[in-house]
């Protein structure tokens, strides 16, 4: 098992790592936006932002993502995260789930867990 550690980015506050790879995958920790002040979009942008640069520091890009699983509080931005997630993935469909919730730590919008396959060496 190998920690990850963005160089670009704070270690988390709590006491996990943004990420872990191990037998062949990545399993990034939910991740969420640190301008918590923006609106939904914003936020949901940041997140993916967060986690490309967290992807590739395990070595991985968004097309090798295989499961999302994503919380966003309030069931009425479904519909501009789905817009949001579509635009990031293209035509790659990783599985996803997406939880709608009352609230999230920190008074964030949106947080997003990811696992990706390594590339095969």
């Amino acid at each position: 098992m190998r920690k990850i550690q963005p160089p670009n980015q704070p270690p988390p506050a709590g006491h996990y790592s943004p990420a872990v790879v191990s037998n062949g995958f990545a399993f990034l920790s939910g991740v969420l936006p640190v301008n918590r002040e923006s609106a939904f979009a914003v936020q949901t942008n940041e997140v993916f932002e967060n986690c490309k640069e967290i992807l590739s520091a395990s070595g991985c890009v968004l097309s090798d993502v295989v499961q999302c699983t994503a919380y966003i509080v309030g069931v009425e931005n479904w519909d501009e995260f789905n817009r949001i997630y579509a635009n990031i993935f293209g035509h790659h469909k990783p599985a996803r789930t997406v939880v709608p919730v009352t609230e999230l730590h920190y008074g964030a919008l949106v947080e997003i867990q990811l696992i990706a396959k390594l590339a095969e060496s």
